[in-house]
């Protein structure tokens, strides 16, 4: 299996994030709606709290245009309640104006003194069906713009979707030297050929080792290209138990209730159901066994009622332990967990996982935080 090179190789930590369901994502049984799990301000920010509380470096802020709340609007609500857990906010490229996109960014750096990330998104808007490369066009344009803004006196631009000239940047410089770490995940090339020129960490969803080492290969050698490495993330939920029998059981418990006519609804109703990566989640479905396990540890029923993320890792501590330190040795450096409810599961991955991982702080690893910032990996076990 493929190791690939990593921007972080000198690390043996790993940053482990967690996940708040922005988006309306949360369920006792999968695919039954729970007014008491809907998105809410009061909701969300209990599992930011509880992660921050358990020792995860960073959570996954998602957007969504169907359901939830304003992921920016969230991470500055977050910055006030929060001290050490970093957010890593989804934007999608083109909804705001990149100018002005990078001033409210650097405010958010500033807010949460340096522990901003983001997560960029090439989907389409409400009503719009635009061709990939277009998408990724518009994209990377947003990003070539936002790190003019960070990095320069002025913005000068001239792309196929925008045009800038003379533009100072006295609003847009972040906390961070740079910027903010830029979390990007996408299966066709010219989504490739953007994250190996302009992004740091590459995401992926749960499939085989053998696809997850090949998609690991194929960005590497782009980013080759651009005499660039990164480092390398996987999004995948988790339900981990004292045994492996009681993990099963659980997995089995979250879709006893769930109507597969109701769960196609809900897969579709996100505006990436159609894209390539989706796809890949729909396949490792169908060559999953007759319990859904395309793994031993690997289970693919949560994508029975969820777009995007559809596998869980299902085991014992040990076992799933054991799955991370297998994905550590193939180039991971960044796990973004959850499970449903995601409170409960928060705490229960956090008590049994966190304990037995030295964790980092990728911003940190990179050197992007300013001196006088914690810059020492967490060890097994610490919490700060």
């Amino acid at each position: 299996m493929t190791v690939v090179p990593i921007t972080s190789a000198d690390l043996d930590a790993v940053e482990v994030s967690w996940f708040s369901a922005l988006c309306s994502d949360d369920y006792q049984f999968l695919g039954v709606p729970d007014g008491a799990l809907r998105s809410s301000w009061a909701h969300c920010s209990s599992i930011l709290k509880e992660a921050e509380a358990q020792g995860f470096r960073n959570i996954l802020c998602p957007s969504s245009y169907q359901v939830g709340q304003d992921t920016l609007s969230f991470v500055a609500g977050g910055a006030a309640i929060t001290d050490r857990i970093n957010m890593l906010a989804a934007i999608r490229c083109g909804e705001m104006q990149p100018i002005m996109l990078a001033r409210t960014v650097a405010t958010l750096d500033h807010m949460l003194e340096g522990r901003l990330t983001l997560n960029v998104i090439s989907s389409d808007f409400p009503g719009e069906k635009a061709e990939s490369a277009y998408r990724y066009q518009r994209s990377r344009e947003v990003v070539e713009i936002l790190k003019q803004a960070w990095t320069q006196d002025e913005i000068n631009f001239s792309g196929e979707v925008y045009d800038f000239k003379g533009i100072s940047t006295d609003p847009a410089k972040p906390y961070q030297t740079g910027g903010p770490l830029l979390y990007f995940g996408g299966y066709s090339p010219p989504a490739l050929d953007l994250c190996g020129e302009h992004c740091d960490v590459y995401l992926m969803w749960p499939e085989p080792k053998e696809q997850i080492a090949e998609r690991m290969k194929a960005v590497n050698e782009v980013a080759e290209k651009y005499d660039r490495t990164l480092d390398y993330g996987l999004r995948v939920h988790v339900i981990v138990r004292d045994t492996e029998a009681e993990a099963k059981e659980y997995a089995e418990h979250l879709v006893s209730q769930l109507d597969d006519e109701y769960g196609t609804l809900i897969r579709d109703r996100a505006h990436d159901s159609t894209s390539l990566g989706v796809s890949h989640q729909a396949r490792a479905r169908e060559l999953a066994d007759q319990f859904g396990y395309v793994e031993p540890h690997l289970w693919t029923g949560i994508g029975r009622a969820r777009s995007g993320c559809g596998a869980a890792l299902v085991g014992s501590t040990d076992q799933v332990l054991s799955e991370i330190e297998a994905y550590k040795k193939m180039g991971i450096r960044a796990f973004i967990f959850s499970g449903y409810p995601h409170l409960d599961e928060c705490k229960s991955a956090g008590q049994r996982l966190l304990p037995n991982l030295e964790t980092c702080s990728l911003p940190e690893a990179y050197g992007r935080v300013p001196q006088g910032m914690p810059q020492t990996p967490l060890g097994a076990g610490e919490r700060r």
